[in-house]
């Protein structure tokens, strides 16, 4: 529901701006995904009808960091890719055929493009349009 997106969102960066302000630094990826955890779990006899997906670059080594979680927070971690949403079915699918470890990020960049277009197209009620967001150390 567009209405519980927008209610985690609000919620999220009210939690992430405390930390922020009572730790004095940005919260690592797998932090915010703890809280994300625990936000969603506490909410599990009324939960939203989210399905978060947590990136991001950890560490001085800028490790990648990938989880996805349900709607009660329990989470799965992967090292290559994670989907979620409507055609999360159709993803599974497209990006295991697509997917190539260490890609660069023009690549990447097309990968992901030519999976979600593959997968919208093959369920009807997902709905059109998507963002791809390529997370890098310089940007």
């Amino acid at each position: 529901l567009a209405s519980d997106v927008m209610t985690v969102q609000q919620k999220l960066e009210l939690q992430t701006s405390m930390y922020k302000l009572q730790e004095h630094r940005d919260m690592k990826p797998s932090v915010f995904n703890n809280m994300l955890s625990s936000f969603l779990y506490a909410r599990r006899f009324g939960p939203y009808f989210v399905e978060p997906l947590v990136a991001g670059l950890e560490g001085p080594d800028n490790k990648p960091f990938i989880s996805g979680q349900d709607l009660l927070g329990a989470s799965v971690f992967t090292d290559d890719f994670v989907v979620c949403g409507t055609s999360e079915q159709e993803l599974f699918g497209t990006c295991e055929s697509f997917f190539k470890p260490n890609l660069e990020p023009d690549e990447l960049f097309e990968t992901i493009a030519q999976c979600m277009l593959a997968a919208v197209d093959r369920d009807c009620l997902a709905g059109w349009g998507g963002v791809v967001h390529i997370l890098t150390p310089e940007k």
